[in-house]
């Protein structure tokens, strides 16, 4: 007797697997045969913060096969308003390992793979290529373009989300199918403090929710073959006004990495090319530094009214970032000038104010006062 492809589909899955998954077997277009390719599939979801918590629970519940989770940082209680995969009981322990229980609770049949460390140059390759799809849910520009850089040399899709205050866009970058990849849609960066990070800016808690969820519907659309991916168009989300608009995409010829005639093909210094600050920054001190530095520096707070009083900080003097262009002629000049925030963002851009406006030594806390532990 030859097997159908049905048969043989069906002969794959345990009775729980054909039980839990009955929903998805129904659905025209997907069947035995859609659900065993999300079981053969895998998923590297790079970042387990507000768009990889959600991704990873509908892509686990989903019955994608093997997931693997980078990220290297702890549950803080920060998170809890938003990274629905933690509990206040995970606060201080590491995202990838609290994420994987929760993960494999959900769905004992899948694989969870982690990397309890940063998605960087050194390590990208190796891992995404074991991988059939890269979900890029990070939160910082460096890791967005070695995310779709590194899709690109492996032809596979980089499903790319991103979140600001209200409002998220969520697209799929794959130029092996015809669709742009990250660069050509945003070919320079913006200027480091230009967009604030999630944490200096605020977020509206549901959106990475709104959003993750719609990355992870585009890559079971992706490991299914069904329906219609967010290939050359980028899908824009407003909450606040419950909106929702597309905008076209088309790739650029020219682009330095999926381009006609490519002139990046290899990891880069992603650093520097978004301009951020190394640790050798002279403009930059490190946390350890701070008890020295109390003793010759004059230590300034620049932080908002709300985190001043959440979180006191003993400096020499309060003043909010936002007004110190109209104070620093009344900071003293006898001593050099250390600038503090909560993350070392808006320190240094005081920092860079004040030694153009006669504090030649001023510095900046690198990492700010989260970085004090």
């Amino acid at each position: 007797m030859i097997e159908t492809p049905i048969i043989s589909a069906a002969a794959e899955f345990s009775p729980a697997e054909l039980r839990r998954f009955a929903r998805h077997i129904s659905l025209p277009g997907v069947g035995l045969e859609g659900q065993l390719r999300l079981k053969r599939g895998s998923v590297l979801v790079i970042g387990a913060g507000g768009l990889g918590c959600p991704a990873l629970l509908y892509l686990a519940a989903a019955g994608v096969g093997r997931l693997g989770i980078i990220d290297p940082d702890t549950v803080s209680d920060s998170n809890l308003q938003r990274q629905i995969l933690y509990t206040t009981d995970d606060t201080g322990k590491l995202k990838t390992e609290c994420a994987a229980r929760r993960l494999r609770a959900l769905n004992p049949d899948i694989t969870v793979e982690t990397w309890p460390e940063a998605f960087t140059a050194a390590n990208a390759l190796r891992i995404a290529e074991r991988f059939d799809i890269l979900l890029d849910a990070t939160d910082n520009f460096p890791a967005r373009y070695l995310a779709s850089d590194t899709a690109v040399w492996l032809k596979k899709p980089d499903v790319y989300g991103s979140i600001f205050r209200f409002e998220g866009q969520v697209s799929v970058f794959a130029p092996h199918l015809g669709a742009p990849c990250h660069r050509c849609m945003f070919p320079v960066p913006p200027a480091p403090g230009a967009v604030p990070a999630c944490s200096e800016a605020g977020v509206m808690g549901v959106l990475p929710g709104l959003v993750g969820t719609l990355q992870a519907a585009e890559a079971v659309k992706l490991l299914t073959g069904i329906g219609d991916p967010l290939l050359g168009r980028m899908l824009h989300a407003d909450c606040l006004g419950t909106r929702f608009r597309e905008f076209k995409m088309k790739r650029d010829p020219q682009c330095p990495v999926c381009g006609e005639n490519p002139s990046i093909t290899g990891p880069v210094d992603y650093e520097g090319f978004c301009g951020l600050p190394s640790a050798s920054d002279t403009l930059e001190a490190a946390p350890a530094d701070l008890p020295r530095l109390r003793e010759t520096h004059f230590i300034l707070d620049v932080r908002e009214p709300w985190e001043h009083a959440l979180l006191p900080f003993p400096a020499d003097r309060w003043v909010p970032h936002d007004r110190l262009e109209n104070e620093w002629s009344t900071l003293p000049r006898e001593r050099p000038v250390l600038a503090v925030c909560r993350l070392g963002l808006r320190s240094r851009e005081s920092a860079e104010l004040l030694r153009r406006s006669g504090h030649p030594g001023a510095l900046s806390l690198r990492g700010g006062t989260d970085a004090l532990g």
